[in-house]
């Protein structure tokens, strides 16, 4: 009795599926990867909106409340014309003065000139990188904390500066939320960590991995305007908006937050919205900034650890050679 023949294999593209290449492949073709971005915002869109809807109901309520009082009393809220106002000047003095090529044209040539004087400890040839992102850092603080807080008093005197998310109080109350969105926030970053260019994109001060001074001073420059930059989009600006707002004060200010990340990859500028609307919800929500504050920093300290780990760079001493 003859054996039946064998049944042919289909050529099922199996191997290719397992390959997590094709993925990649896929996400480089310039068509796909402009539209990729609006089929996942709207998959998060209708949860965030379930997770966050009450509270943004108890902020139009108290707006519509306080617009009704002001409009009884004849009075007008001029401050959403003045925080927009002023953000744009602010926003548009750190893209022209606030980053490395004002560093390069006028800074760097007083410091070489004050190392030459006779201050070497300067040694601009070994710190040079590190002090461009250190101009980085104070004109953040310039622009986002200094200003609104001097414009704001001058045109607004009875204004507590405290009120817009500077209070601690709120923060330890709701310490709960920071360590929930931590929960969610870190396996995400390990997910990143295994992507190609995670190691050549992290940190941006390349020169981290010569030494724990290198690494530590660049982290602290990093905090410092994380901290301005919550100040000024979720304390300052949403805290202006609000009263006359309410929930919209939160969509306002993600539309220039998401902007100021434009240079940075491009899924990464659109995360930026989500990132926008969560943590001002939170900050209106609690009135304090510092969860915001304390997840950026916690997420900026485990991307450069974690990229400078898996490179095998981390620093092996204190002080680095020149």
């Amino acid at each position: 009795m003859n054996a039946p023949p064998p049944v042919p294999k289909l050529p099922l593209p199996v191997a290719p599926l397992l390959d997590p290449s094709w993925f990649h492949t896929v996400l480089a073709q310039p068509g796909i990867k402009s539209l990729l971005p609006f089929p996942i915002l709207i998959a998060i869109a209708y949860p965030v909106w379930r997770l966050f809807r009450r509270w943004w109901k108890d902020f139009d309520d108290e707006a519509t409340t306080l617009r009704v009082a002001r409009q009884e009393r004849g009075e007008v809220d001029y401050r959403p014309a003045v925080c927009m106002a002023l953000a744009a000047a602010v926003l548009t003095i750190q893209e022209y003065y606030g980053g490395r090529s004002f560093y390069d044209q006028v800074l760097r040539p007083q410091v070489v000139v004050w190392e030459a004087a006779g201050h070497t400890w300067l040694k601009v040839s070994k710190y040079d990188q590190l002090y461009g992102y250190a101009w980085w850092s104070i004109a953040r603080v310039l622009g986002y904390v200094l200003i609104p807080i001097l414009g704001w008093k001058i045109l607004f005197p009875k204004e507590r500066i405290l009120d817009y998310g500077l209070r601690i109080k709120g923060f330890i109350e709701h310490l709960w939320i920071y360590g929930a969105l931590l929960a969610i926030v870190v396996p995400v970053m390990f997910i990143v960590s295994k992507q190609p260019d995670f190691g050549t994109y992290y940190p941006f001060y390349k020169l981290s991995s010569r030494s724990w001074f290198d690494f530590l001073a660049w982290e602290a420059m990093y905090y410092v305007q994380f901290f301005a930059l919550e100040f000024f989009f979720r304390g300052w600006m949403v805290g202006a908006l609000r009263d006359s707002m309410g929930s919209a004060a939160i969509f306002v200010m993600a539309v220039p937050y998401c902007m100021i990340h434009y240079g940075k990859p491009y899924l990464e500028a659109h995360g930026a919205v989500v990132a926008g609307v969560v943590l001002g919800t939170l900050s209106l929500r609690t009135r304090s900034i510092y969860s915001g504050f304390l997840l950026h920093i916690s997420v900026a300290a485990g991307m450069d650890t974690l990229s400078l780990f898996k490179r095998n760079a981390l620093p092996h001493v204190f002080w680095g050679a020149g």
